[in-house]
């Protein structure tokens, strides 16, 4: 019995508990990796068609704004019905709809409305099977593995961000926007089959039987009674709203500031995910229990800081320009792991899809409405101006929540056992 692992809920966790999480995982990399190359496509489509920021800002909104929008409802729901059910739906419908998309290429041309179309749906894909996965994974690792777990997670991502964009531009360049997605559709029928394989625990416990505006406001009390998790998760919003159009841009300052081509901006997204990958590692070796408020505060500062450099960089500097924006891509690292770490332990599990669905939603909107913003502003500043006052705002924000004392109060230990330690 001294070797059963147990979940946060107490839930005690079969022997091949690893091999089930690897399982969900194969699935989840190669729908990462595909997902990544399409919509890297899709985005240098634009660029190079139109060269305009507010383009590229209206696929970011379209992509990002069914996800502010629904994942507070995805969340309500993954509170009520089977989890597994609601991932399988959301991957068999991008499956479905990337697949068409690309016969409807094949047969027309490329166009912005089907781009458009594309991201929406993965917007409203990724609103439903968000939540759902993010509230499940408590009940699939042990307590004391789950910040690792997290970060791992991240790591994925990252080594998707490294492989997508190149293998996007090379798809799109030799046989069309239309192979790209078909593609895409094939691996999330992988992902699809690997979820519909593997085996998944019961949900300890189930939301109480409210209307749907009734979870949601449930869902915002929880969230309220957290006062310090509260403050952080504003701060985050705030800073993901300042970062939104400088990500949109960066194809964009390749282009147009440094003269690069596809691959160049590829490079750059690829080198992002080689940072992103950095970061993750270094969370992967310390394994943190304690301090991750004091982590999150500190890469915000960090980003802020680079990307305020970033600004600075004369058009024949290239190379120095990719240092400082991997700097970001490394404390963007130290956010994601860290504070859906947090919401796992803080939250009771009968309403954690519904705050796991608040938490996407504001991401999810933070992207769109920051990029719309400040795609307009750096259309009349140009970039460099831009980059400089974000960077500094993003800093500042960060500051202001790491002397936050209410925030201190969550560099506590994650561990049961040691949970009474406060760090201020």
């Amino acid at each position: 019995m001294g070797s059963e692992r147990t979940t946060i809920g107490g839930y005690v966790l079969p022997e091949n508990w690893i091999a089930r999480i690897a399982l969900i995982w194969s699935g989840n990399a190669v729908s990462f990796i595909a997902a990544g190359a399409a919509s890297y496509a899709c985005v240098w489509y634009v660029t190079v068609a139109t060269g305009s920021p507010i383009m590229l800002a209206l696929i970011y909104v379209a992509a990002f704004l069914p996800l502010g929008l629904l994942s507070p409802f995805g969340g309500v729901i993954a509170d009520k019905v089977n989890r597994k059910a609601i991932i399988l739906a959301s991957d068999m419908t991008l499956a479905v709809s990337s697949i068409a998309m690309a016969a409807l290429i094949f047969f027309t041309e490329p166009s912005i409305p089907v781009i458009l179309a594309f991201c929406l749906v993965y917007g409203i894909a990724s609103a439903f099977r968000g939540p759902a996965f993010n509230a499940t994974m408590p009940l699939l690792v042990p307590a004391d593995a789950i910040m690792r777990i997290n970060t791992l997670d991240g790591m994925l991502s990252s080594v998707s961000v490294i492989i997508a964009p190149v293998f996007g531009i090379f798809l799109y360049t030799t046989m069309g926007l239309q192979l790209v997605l078909f593609v895409n559709g094939i691996c999330a029928l992988a992902s699809f089959a690997a979820m519909l394989l593997a085996k998944m625990p019961p949900m300890q416990a189930a939301a109480a039987d409210l209307g749907v505006v009734a979870s949601l406001g449930e869902g915002v009390r929880t969230l309220g009674g957290e006062r310090g998790l509260l403050y952080l998760l504003i701060a985050i919003v705030l800073c993901m709203t300042a970062y939104g159009p400088i990500d949109s841009l960066l194809p964009l300052v390749v282009s147009t500031h440094f003269g690069g081509d596809g691959y160049t901006a590829s490079l750059l997204a690829a080198a992002m995910g080689v940072g992103m990958l950095v970061g993750s590692g270094v969370l992967v070796a310390l394994n943190l229990s304690r301090g991750l408020a004091k982590v999150v505060c500190g890469a915000i500062v960090l980003a802020g800081v680079a990307i305020a450099a970033a600004g600075l960089v004369p058009s024949d500097l290239l190379l120095l320009f990719v240092v400082f924006i991997v700097i970001v891509a490394i404390a963007s690292a130290w956010l994601s792991a860290p504070i859906v770490t947090l919401l796992q332990v803080n939250v009771a599990e009968d309403k954690l899809g519904r705050v796991m669905g608040l938490y996407t939603a504001a991401m999810g909107l933070t992207m769109p409405v920051g990029t719309l913003i400040g795609g307009a502003i750096a259309e009349f500043t140009g970039f460099q101006i831009f980059f400089v006052a974000d960077g500094i705002l993003i800093a500042l924000i960060g500051l202001a929540v790491l002397l936050n004392k209410k925030v201190g109060e969550y560099n506590r230990s994650i561990l049961p056992e040691e949970s009474e330690v406060v760090e201020g």
